[in-house]
């Protein structure tokens, strides 16, 4: 346990969960300083080779916690945006962590919270979970990344009801348009990302990270720029081990 954060391993994988669920597991000034180092310490262990996140107690996150957030009209811009930039900090972690981030989410991910599922590679939910970008409803605008996430995965149009009206969008929709990977009964949400990534997690680890940097390139880049990285990811890939060894071993086969 580090502050609110719970880390085990299973396996390959190294499990995260965040512990606050007297809050519905909203995000806590520990956790911003907690994640970023678990995700940090998972992708320097070698026997680790993707990591599940995920909340205790039926809930992913109710994202950022309003009782701090009520306060922030007393505080100067500067350091209001010291205070965002601690989410975006937490978001940049598992946006840029080398290896395989996959959200497990039960019951619901709202504000900041589908902030950080979004913000995951692959995304298991519960068949009754929602996610929600409510800040609407409390006079706030988005943050944490949610509309670059939303605008990769929805068009502009439904993007924008769910920003204005703050109305949940239900898991089986967001699964639909193919946002979710997998459906699951409720509570069962971790076991099915664990089964999810239980192969993934066994793959070579330098080729999934170049991987992991083309899916997030291709998003912004034209095909010119995309042709171009991967001719230089294709070029160190073949002279990297795993690469040898791995051709190797298909021809034993």
């Amino acid at each position: 346990m580090s502050g609110t954060l719970k880390v085990s391993t299973e396996g390959a994988v190294r499990i995260l969960v965040n512990c606050n669920p007297q809050a519905r597991n909203a995000l806590s000034p520990e956790l911003y300083e907690a994640l970023p180092r678990a995700l940090q310490e998972a992708a320097a262990d070698p026997t680790i080779g993707a990591i599940v996140l995920t909340g205790e107690g039926g809930f992913f996150s109710a994202g950022g916690d309003l009782r701090r957030l009520a306060r922030a009209h007393e505080l100067a811009p500067e350091a209001r945006r010291a205070n965002i930039e601690k989410l975006h900090g937490l978001i940049r972690a598992i946006r840029n962590c080398p290896k395989p981030v996959i959200a497990a989410v039960e019951g619901g991910a709202a504000g900041a919270g589908a902030s950080l599922a979004l913000a995951c590679d692959m995304l298991v939910a519960s068949r009754d979970a929602f996610f929600s970008v409510a800040y609407v409803k409390v006079g706030l605008t988005p943050d944490g990344g949610v509309t670059a996430f939303l605008a990769q995965s929805m068009p502009r149009q439904l993007m924008t009801e769910l920003c204005l009206s703050g109305d949940r969008l239900p898991a089986e929709r967001l699964h639909a348009l193919g946002v979710v990977n997998r459906l699951t009964e409720p509570w069962r949400a971790l076991d099915e990302a664990l089964i999810l990534v239980g192969g993934i997690a066994r793959g070579p680890a330098r080729a999934m990270a170049r991987i992991k940097q083309l899916c997030a390139n291709a998003y912004g880049a034209s095909v010119a720029e995309q042709l171009d990285l991967e001719a230089d990811l294709m070029v160190v890939s073949q002279g990297d081990e795993e690469a040898i060894e791995g051709i190797a071993a298909f021809f034993r086969k």
